[in-house]
């Protein structure tokens, strides 16, 4: 069975500021979605790709960002509208699979430097368990702090990861998470932010949920400095 991609690209950006939003901001002489769109599409493991992308946006991506993503663009199948919330989008991008697939992997397009390799991981694992999440063992030592600021408890490093994307799931599995957890926001039942997909299956399916090792270089571009970093590694290349 084929598998199915989201890669988001509707934020605001805010935290890098400028203008332009940061999905659509040049990177080396490629908008940053183009890459991410790119990096998707040349796997063999993904198949199809929903789009998700601000309302009323989807003229400008089809004659400035899929060219730039050269082939993969033709497995961009469906354009989603974004939400107000991260989690919101990728309920849009779930809703707008109109097809059978098998997996579905949630990417952001922040994140331009997913490779191959990776992806095939991911796919992998999530074959066997239903759940697979992209991220790497933390280098830095992590701290759990209070309201004020103050340390409460400091976990051993050897069990923190740094989450990443894509986050793969089984699609029954991750539509059924989601759509629990709309009925759980329409009934204000929810209490914590919902920061990545992986909570959402956590808390509205209770599943265990398996990380799988992706790379550093897998970096989100948010700030400035980020901005850098990528076109360091660009150059590295």
């Amino acid at each position: 069975m084929s598998n199915t991609a989201i890669l988001l690209a509707a934020g605001h950006g805010t935290r890098m500021g400028g203008p332009v939003p940061k999905q659509y901001m040049d990177l080396s002489g490629i908008p940053l979605a183009a890459r991410s769109l790119a990096a998707l599409g040349s796997s063999d493991v993904i198949d199809d790709i929903v789009l998700v992308i601000p309302d009323g946006d989807e003229v400008y991506v089809r004659e400035h960002i899929l060219p730039a993503a050269g082939q993969a663009a033709r497995k961009v199948r469906a354009f989603a509208p974004g939400g107000a919330e991260r989690y919101l989008s990728v309920l849009s991008g779930i809703d707008a699979i109109a097809w059978d697939c098998g997996l579905v992997f949630i990417h952001d397009a922040a994140r331009p430097f997913i490779d191959r390799a990776s992806l095939a991981r991911l796919a992998a694992a999530a074959e066997s368990e239903g759940t697979a999440v992209a991220g790497m063992p933390s280098k830095d030592t992590v701290k759990i702090t209070d309201a004020d600021d103050c340390v409460v408890t400091t976990p051993d490093r050897s069990r923190v990861w740094i989450v990443q994307t894509p986050q793969v799931f089984d699609r029954a599995l991750i539509t059924e998470a989601y759509h629990r957890m709309r009925d759980a926001l329409e009934a204000g039942q929810v209490r914590i932010p919902i920061t990545d997909d992986a909570m959402v299956v956590e808390q509205f399916l209770h599943r265990r949920v398996r990380l799988v090792e992706a790379t550093y270089r897998n970096i989100k571009v948010t700030t400035p400095e980020d901005l850098l970093i990528a076109e360091a590694f660009l150059a590295g290349r």
